[in-house]
């Protein structure tokens, strides 16, 4: 791998750190008490909390100095919470749906660059929204089609633009700038849940009104932030190649042979150049003899295989359970039993720094074990951080990598789209009921979770392949029966 080869991949993975800022940023937001008191989540009458949680009102209650607000939630909270934490996985999946056509007819690159467009218009909305949550889950909504659209693209165009003996590793960049867009929310919005949380200043101020607001800069600020990054992305994007496979299924040989050059770091006249193109032109050609693709295509008897091992894969990887702990970790904590303190700040940066740092052993062992390895291993493991761990260095990668390269050129961005509306189909599922689960059973909610965890170890066992250093024409001829494979 060259260095040109590794700026392309690691800038299009960037398309995952929005994604990771847009789950992280909302996990320190849902407790932030202005929030919560703009969107009627919670009342507050004036009552206040010491450091460890307690009224001070308390007549058995030692330590009477005021450290926070003692919110009360409201009847409708986990409902309202709910809706405005999956209305962004709802746009996601439309996104995800619009990601086959754009991708085709305007490019990988393109249309990335577009949607980071979208993510800031939506961050600025969220930000900016009215005292009613319909319009902040209306520009949740809009960062979801970014994100539903990009999370269809990046891997894919990482995959057409990477060697075939690091794909998977260049791939899964993809999952680690999820992993890092948590880690920097987090951070983030830590520090600012500090500053204007611990002892505010409003907090001896005397209420008249249990619903009247308190400053909301804490947490307009944390959601206009996340235009910073989309405009950032948009610009990279900007410097970066065509994909060379799209360019040759649009007929633009000479652009692509130039962009294969440089992505070798050699003259087009390299006969490693010339091989990947008369392979990407073969496949290409065989494209163009079979007509244009269809979304039934991807049920027929060739193709429905893959079809529905992406659907699958994508399906355990959210019935895991991760995107509760991710969503609502700062609650799960605090049900737990720990400070407000450890439950926002400490607890959940520490947890997103094992999610992050777990998935480099996922980078590495994707070629060294491959896909299918990966994701028979560690899906029993109950510890929050060490179940985090468990997850980012298998199931968090492995199926945007492995969606990204099973599908034929012709129906690549189709058949994606389908794991990734998946995806984010069943985030939506774990995001809407999520408080209302957590409300009923608590942290028994992972006995679930587990079930699910022993369902996927199942499927991968029995219908997963292994597409380890094969090129992506190699590994559609495996799925065809035309080539041997290891299953």
């Amino acid at each position: 791998m060259n260095s040109f080869q590794f700026l392309v991949a690691v800038t299009a993975s960037c398309g995952g750190l929005l994604f990771g800022y847009e789950v992280g940023v909302m996990n320190v937001v849902l407790v932030m008490d202005a929030f919560r008191i703009f969107f009627n989540l919670c009342t507050w009458d004036g009552s206040k909390l010491n450091a460890d949680g307690v009224n001070i009102e308390d007549k058995s209650v030692k330590d009477k100095v005021p450290f926070y607000r003692d919110l009360k939630p409201t009847d409708s909270k986990s409902f309202i919470e709910g809706f405005i934490t999956s209305s962004f996985v709802l746009g996601a999946l439309c996104g995800a749906l619009l990601a086959s056509y754009l991708g085709e007819k305007y490019g990988r690159q393109k249309t990335i660059m577009i949607g980071a467009c979208i993510f800031a218009i939506g961050g600025i909305l969220q930000g900016s929204s009215i005292r009613n949550y319909i319009m902040i889950a209306v520009g949740r909504l809009i960062t979801g089609l970014s994100v539903g659209c990009n999370s269809v693209l990046c891997p894919t165009y990482i995959s057409e633009v990477a060697p075939a003996k690091i794909r998977g590793t260049l791939a899964s960049c993809y999952q680690l700038m999820i992993t890092l867009g948590i880690v920097i929310a987090a951070i983030i919005n830590a520090i600012v849940w500090y500053f204007t949380n611990i002892k505010p200043n409003d907090l001896n101020t005397p209420r008249t009104k249990i619903d009247a607001q308190i400053s909301n800069f804490e947490w307009r600020f944390a959601l206009c932030l996340q235009a910073i990054p989309g405009i950032a992305l948009a610009i990279l994007m900007s410097f970066l190649p065509k994909s060379p496979r799209w360019l040759c299924s649009k007929g633009r040989d000479e652009e692509a042979v130039q962009i294969l050059a440089k992505l070798n770091a050699t003259s087009v006249e390299d006969e490693l150049v010339q091989s990947e193109l008369r392979a990407i032109q073969e496949d290409v050609a065989a494209t163009v003899a079979a007509g244009s693709s269809s979304v039934a295509e991807l049920f027929s008897s060739v193709i429905r295989r893959r079809t529905f091992v992406v659907f699958f894969i994508q399906l355990f990887q959210q019935w895991t359970g991760v995107n509760v702990i991710m969503y609502y970790q700062s609650q799960i904590y605090n049900e737990m039993g720990f400070t407000k303190f450890l439950s926002t700040i400490v607890l959940p940066v520490v947890n997103n720094l094992v999610n992050f740092i777990s998935t480099f052993p996922g980078m590495w062992g994707i070629e060294k074990f491959g896909r299918k390895t990966l994701l028979i291993k560690y899906l029993s493991v109950i510890s929050v951080f060490l179940y985090v761990f468990a997850f980012a260095s298998t199931w968090g990668p492995t199926p945007w990598v492995y969606q990204s390269e099973i599908f034929p050129l012709r129906v690549r961005v189709k058949g994606s789209a389908v794991g990734t509306m998946s995806n984010f189909f069943n985030n939506w599922i774990i995001a809407f009921v999520g408080p209302a689960l957590m409300k009923m059973w608590g942290t028994r909610s992972f006995l679930l979770f587990a079930t699910c965890c022993l369902l996927a170890f199942l499927f991968a066992s029995f219908f997963c392949v292994e597409s380890k250093g094969l090129n992506l024409e190699e590994v559609d001829a495996m799925m065809s029966g035309k080539a041997a494979g290891k299953a």
